[in-house]
């Protein structure tokens, strides 16, 4: 009993400041990574316009595309 309350108080104490970092640093991280996201925003609407373009053709002459 007393082993299993030991090694709760270990985790405990090895546990609380990653938590801790995690909780502070994950709106740096949330920061950092919005350019990425704008970005990929950006490159899907590219994407998307250039499917479109592709099948124009197809949908002008009546395709199900």
């Amino acid at each position: 009993m007393f082993i299993r309350f030991l090694l709760w108080a270990i985790l405990l104490v090895l546990c609380w400041p990653l938590a801790l970092a995690v909780l502070l640093l994950f709106p740096l991280v949330w920061l950092v990574l919005l350019p990425l996201r704008i970005l990929g925003f950006a490159v899907g609407g590219v994407l998307a316009l250039v499917k479109a373009i592709f099948f124009l053709p197809a949908r002008l002459l009546g395709g199900k595309a």
